[in-house]
This record gives C-alpha cells, structure tokens and sequence, in this order.
C-alpha cells in the first residue's frame, strides 16, 4: 500500500482517483453486444455465454430440478445462516415502509401521495470467483417486500454450465420468479431488451464487473432504470490509536479479496497506527486463499496520514467511500458530519463483513464516487411514488385565477383555458340559481 502524509488538497483529487477504467473505453464493446441481442435475441445470448463462459447451453432457464439439487448440496449450516441474513435483512426494510401522505393544500384542494411497487425488476448476481447469493438477500427480499411482482435473476454458469446451488437455493427461498443461466453484458442486454427467454425488465439491480456497471449506464439509455452505477467494491477506514490495527488491516482485505480492481483506503491521524497496519496487512494477506486478487488491489490502495480530524473528513467526503469504517476516539464528529458514503460501520467491532451479510442493511451501494449523490439500495428502490389530487367545485374557484395567471404569463393559453372552462360553467350555473 502507497504511503502519503499530508497530501496538499490540490493533489486530492489525483490521489483519490478509482483503478477503473472509463465509460468510454468500454462503451464501444458494451454497444456491440447490445446491438446484436437487440438483433439477435438469444442466438446472441448463447454466442457471448460460449465466449465468455466456454460453455455450450441446452436450456437458458434453470430448471425446477435444477433447483431441487442445488438444496441438497447446500449444507444445512449455511441453510441455517441464509435464513438468519433474510430475517435480519426483511426486518430492517420492512421497517422502511411508509403510509401514504395525504393534505388538503387549500379548502377543495386535496393531494396525496401512494407508493406502488415496480412491476418487472432484473437482478444480477455475480458468479465468477465469488458467487455472490447474499446479494441476492439483499435485492430479492426488498422487493417482495415492495411487491415487485416478476423478479428476474441473471448469473452466470460455470463451465459445466451449472450455477452455484448456494445461488439457486437462496434465489428459490427469496420467490425469484425467474433464473436464468447469463452473465455480463449480454444478461443487462437481455434484460434491457427482453429476448425469448429474458424477460424484459423496467430496472436492474445488482453490482459487477467495470463491463457490467458500464451496461447497466448504457441501460438507460434504453428506457431502463438502474439502482446505480454500482462498480468494483471499496472501502475507506478511519483510525486512530484506540484502533484495533488487526481489526483494520481484516476489514482492509475483506473489501481487496473481492477483485483486482478494489481499492481500499486507511485515513488516520497516527502514523504509528498506520505502520501497524501496514505490518498487519502483509501477515494477513500472505495466508489468504485469494492472495493473488487481494495483493493487486492492495498495490491500488492507501495509507494516508491526515494531521486532524476535520480536515480528515474532509478528505473522507471528498472520496465519497462505498463503505466507510469510523474507529476513533470521537467517533460522534465522524458520524453526525459525514455526507458522502453508502453505509457507515462504527467501532471496532462492526465489521464491514456485517453489513455484507447479515446485519440487516443493504449491501449493494453506490461506488466510485457515487455516495455523493446516490443512496444505498433499499425498500424505495423498489417501488414508485405516485402523486394524486381531487379538486372540487371550491377548490377550483379558491385556485383557478392563479392557474390562469401563471399560464397566460407562460403563454400557454390551452393551459388557461382548461381553468377558463370550468370557472365559467360554474359562474353559469350560479347566475342561473339566482334567476
């Protein structure tokens, strides 16, 4: 790990830069595959799943046997863990539901607010080095909650064309209505398109690879939503001397096994605490089953010494972490200013591992800087907020003369009218009342 002590906050920006590549030296590879599943439908599918999977299909969809096998070969302490994750995880978002908001603005006037779930949502799951089921926990079990009512999930199968059972018994226990056997940029083409067997979906959820995070933005483009651009993990610590250096250096690698292109980051104000974590990340690192992927993205990575707290979180905000640790002393400064970060893990014994598992918060958050506007995944981004009026015969009278206004003053006389109309056939059929 890179070393730097009080780094002027003109080279900030240089120094906090992602190991990622940009939008637009992918883009053009990204749009081929879309083109032709766009063209092809699931000839295309089969064509990348051969070149990137090597491995020939029968079937896209995985099949009820399939699923059936997978829940044997799944031990029952991991059963038994999964199940604990998805109690957790449904309690902490079912929390998040909220009643409808309903006021009457002005006598006659009445709006109110509903929330209705997205009909048709994607979710994809890495299965590369990692098949990443707990993800599958943290955007299946939302959106039921949400009452989603078609959720599709994209993974991409081995080379004997199997998908992890861990996978497939946690997407069977969630009610994911469809699984299918696709991975990269042809399951977000898939899933943006709709093809024979990939049913087209109105918002894809789920993290992957710098290809994956680049088609789901060019999604959009298509009339797709995404969660968001949810790239390569990252990790930022701050810690001074009441730190475990142990802790650290554990949470630092947790977050580098998960690809080479990770970055990880330690923010202190003690240079002691930072070469104790040095020293504790080549010990840990040396043992780890996954060494070579947690090593290159070490190699991206940083000790930084800051001399303050405040200017500390300043840089802090700055970088906008995925994941941000706090293990100081004043932890209170840290999490009453903190503005920029996807989720927040305090002291010294909340592990990020937690949140990745089974705490009951969302694991799929926003990276590469995207905390600054972005929120983590949760119950609302399931669902739609739809706005609703009734106005009455007083309340287009106690309103209408200002709508008349505003829109002559726009110049939209069609908009005036629409007032004019109703505001006359009411003066009408007073005076005829009277008469």
């Amino acid at each position: 790990m890179k070393k730097i002590y009080n780094p002027d906050k003109n080279t900030w920006s240089e120094l906090l830069n992602r190991p990622t590549q940009t939008v637009a030296d992918i883009e053009g590879i990204v749009l081929e595959v879309f083109n032709e599943v766009k063209s092809e439908d699931d000839i295309a599918i089969d064509k990348y799943t051969q070149k990137f999977d090597k491995v020939v299909l029968d079937s896209i969809l995985v099949s009820s046997q399939e699923i059936e096998e997978a829940e044997l070969l799944v031990s029952q302490e991991l059963k038994e863990a999964i199940h604990l994750a998805k109690s957790n995880i449904e309690t902490f978002h079912a929390a998040q539901k909220t009643d409808s908001i309903a006021v009457e603005t002005v006598d006659g006037v009445s709006c109110w607010q509903e929330k209705r779930p997205i009909q048709k949502v994607g979710l994809y799951i890495p299965g590369g080095t990692a098949p990443l089921f707990s993800t599958i926990l943290m955007l299946a079990v939302p959106a039921n909650l949400a009452g989603c009512h078609e959720i599709v999930l994209c993974s991409p199968p081995n080379s004997k064309g199997k998908i992890n059972p861990a996978i497939l018994y946690t997407a069977n226990l969630c009610r994911v209505t469809k699984i299918c056997k696709v991975g990269g940029i042809q399951a977000i083409a898939g899933m943006t398109f709709g093809t024979k067997t990939i049913p087209q979906v109105y918002k894809i959820f789920g993290p992957g690879n710098q290809f994956v995070t680049v088609a789901k933005q060019l999604a959009t483009k298509f009339g797709v939503a995404i969660d968001m651009p949810a790239g390569p993990s990252e990790l930022l610590v701050v810690a001074d001397d009441t730190a475990n250096a142990s802790f650290v250096a554990s949470d630092l690698l947790s977050q580098a096994e998960h690809g080479k292109d990770s970055q990880v980051i330690l923010v202190s104000t003690s240079k002691e605490m930072i070469d104790k974590v040095e020293k504790q990340v080549e010990k840990q690192l040396s043992v780890l089953p996954r060494k070579e992927i947690a090593a290159a993205a070490i190699a991206n990575s940083k000790l930084i010494f800051i001399e303050n707290d405040q200017e500390a979180l300043e840089l802090i905000n700055e970088y906008g972490p995925e994941h941000f640790i706090v293990c100081v002393k004043n932890e209170d400064f840290y999490i009453d200013n903190i503005a920029n970060a996807g989720s927040v893990f305090i002291g010294n014994y909340t592990p990020e591992s937690a949140g990745d598992y089974a705490s009951g918060t969302n694991h799929t958050l926003p990276t590469n800087g995207y905390a600054k506007q972005y929120s983590g995944v949760n119950l609302d981004s399931f669902m739609k907020s739809m706005t609703f009026q009734k106005i009455s015969k007083e309340g287009i009278q106690n309103i209408g003369a200002a709508i008349e206004l505003m829109a002559e003053a726009e110049g939209l006389q069609a908009h005036k009218n629409a007032v004019t109309l109703r505001l006359e056939s009411l003066r009408k059929n007073e005076n005829n009342k009277e008469t």
